[in-house]
């Protein structure tokens, strides 16, 4: 894994460039949740879908749930290639356009959630809940300043 962590000064740190950083954290951790979830044939967005249409069965459909994913998707993707697949697999269903999982749909949900808690479990390895709290709050501001939306996402 990693090497060893040096103490830094308050001062070291506050002049440190946050883009690079945020962005080198961004590609170590997406990159580690993304390996978790092909070993289930998943992507982030299939992740994604499951988790939205487990926690509210029957409320989304295809446009409100692109609407709120796309912003989070720097692939490009096809969510309608990823809707058709999860109800290829008979994971997800759709009644008048209303998303539901089916049972196999909330399993691959579940193993899909355990992978991502081990991911996050072990970037936070040595993190306090106050020091991760601060480092998301810090974070949501600066996208806020810089124009983007700094709210918490549904």
């Amino acid at each position: 894994m990693g090497g060893t962590r040096e103490e830094y000064t308050r001062e070291e740190l506050a002049a440190q460039p946050v883009g690079a950083w945020a962005g080198l954290a961004a590609r170590l951790v997406v990159g580690a949740l993304r390996e978790q979830l092909a070993v289930e044939d998943l992507t982030q967005p299939h992740w994604w879908t499951l988790n939205h249409v487990g926690g509210k069965p029957g409320v989304w459909n295809r446009t409100t749930l692109v609407e709120l994913l796309a912003p989070w998707d720097d692939r490009r993707t096809d969510f309608d290639a990823v809707f058709d697949d999860l109800v290829a697999r008979g994971w997800l269903t759709e009644d008048a356009g209303r998303m539901t999982l089916t049972e196999e749909g909330e399993a691959g949900r579940v193993r899909a959630r355990e992978r991502n808690a081990r991911v996050r479990e072990r970037a936070h390895q040595d993190v306090s809940d106050a020091d991760f709290a601060t480092t998301i709050d810090v974070l949501r501001r600066m996208v806020a300043n810089m124009g983007g939306d700094g709210d918490l996402p549904r």
